[in-house]
């Protein structure tokens, strides 16, 4: 699907989670004339060995964990860049055969030596050629991306959902709000010291669960109903200023049946926004990416927007204007937690004399932050004097 194209939210329900054809790329192995048909590996030097490899495995391999392992082989041999939704070859590897074979991502111990047909083998390894060669992300490929274990339809209008966020969201972003039977704990098991919750470092306030939450540069909308069915009482807008995202966005909330609490909006941050919408929690994932690492990006990032990535020289112009503007839509008591990943030290280097509060992670990933309406006003002379050095140079 091009990045013009759309889908509709019964068009993906039907494709993706209805015992759907999962992967409609064919390759046949046994024909001579596969590399030629599907132009993927007679145009890249580097891959005379995997048409080679893939017939082989046809031949010799026969059971899910057998194609798990030999994927792990080729993606690490063929150095595919995994960091797109999943986080390691391993996770890469299992998504693809599973998702070819229309199972659940995550391998069942059970299942794993169950043997494959030849119709089976052929879905899988024709995905995985495509994977290698194209070194196109895998969810671009199968319109499909995961987070806070919901799914979601994704294509080239938006980002890949992997934000660490996600633990945040899935604890109800306890203890500064207080959680109730919905909040995912992450806290170790087994030990009765250990604490329920993990700690992310989120101040102990416990106030009353949020009625109306901001999600600002929604992208695919994967944030806003994350949020959405974890607070099932709080009308979430999701904001963004792309429409081909938006559309996306619109998808995903149709198809989870959230239509009557995400309100979809097209703004440039806050621009179009009442300002008496006040949010008891502001949750944002911008632009964050500064322009040296947007000149070295991997080839799979390279299919991701451009837009939703770049941010100015040191990856926070859009970050500077967050920051400026929140406390006018941020209630008394609220919170904003921001992404800026890799962006952290510039951010540091920005604002000296803020102590921002640097959340802890179970399951890895860093650079997110959280700031309250006291700090946001307390500060707004020094958010003041970057957005005029940022409009000043345009």
């Amino acid at each position: 699907m091009s990045e013009h194209q759309t889908i509709s939210a019964e068009d993906f329900q039907n494709q993706y989670f209805s015992g759907h054809d999962s992967h409609e790329f064919d390759v046949d192995l046994d024909s001579d004339s596969a590399s030629d048909e599907t132009g993927l590996l007679t145009e890249h030097t580097q891959f005379a060995n995997l048409h080679a490899e893939l017939e082989e495995a046809r031949e010799q391999l026969f059971s899910i964990r057998d194609f798990i392992r030999f994927g792990v082989t080729q993606l690490r041999n063929y150095e595919v860049v995994v960091a797109q939704g999943t986080t390691d070859e391993f996770a890469e590897a299992s998504a693809i055969v599973m998702h070819s074979l229309s199972l659940d991502w995550s391998a069942d111990e059970q299942i794993l030596d169950c043997r494959l047909t030849s119709s089976e083998k052929q879905a899988v390894l024709a995905l995985l050629e495509e994977r290698i060669a194209e070194r196109k992300p895998l969810s671009y490929l199968i319109n499909l991306a995961y987070f806070c274990d919901l799914p979601f339809y994704v294509d080239e209008r938006v980002l890949i959902p992997r934000s660490p966020i996600a633990e945040l969201i899935q604890q109800q972003f306890y203890p500064y709000f207080d959680a109730n039977e919905l909040a995912k704990p992450l806290g170790k098991k087994g030990t009765e010291q250990a604490s329920k919750f993990y700690e992310h470092g989120l101040e102990v306030m416990q106030l009353s669960q949020p009625e109306r939450i901001l999600d600002m540069c929604t992208g695919s909308g994967c944030i806003a109903i994350a949020l959405a069915t974890r607070f099932v009482d709080a009308l979430v807008d999701a904001v963004d200023i792309d429409k081909g995202a938006l559309e996306v966005a619109m998808v995903n909330v149709d198809h989870h049946d959230l239509n009557h609490q995400v309100n979809v909006i097209e703004s440039d941050l806050f621009a179009k926004l009442p300002p008496e919408h006040q949010y008891e929690l502001i949750v944002t994932n911008p632009p964050y990416v500064d322009a040296a690492i947007m000149a070295d990006l991997p080839p799979e990032f390279l299919y991701e927007p451009e837009h939703a990535l770049a941010a100015g020289q040191d990856g926070l112009d859009l970050v500077h204007r967050i920051l400026f503007e929140a406390a006018d839509y941020l209630s008394p008591e609220g919170l904003l937690i921001c992404e800026v990943g890799d962006s952290e030290w510039a951010l540091n280097q920005a604002y000296p004399d803020i102590q921002f509060d640097w959340l802890k992670f179970a399951n890895g990933g860093h650079g997110i932050f959280a700031i309250t309406f006291d700090e946001l006003t307390a500060h707004r002379n020094l958010f003041a004097h970057y957005v005029q050095l940022l409009d000043n140079s345009q």
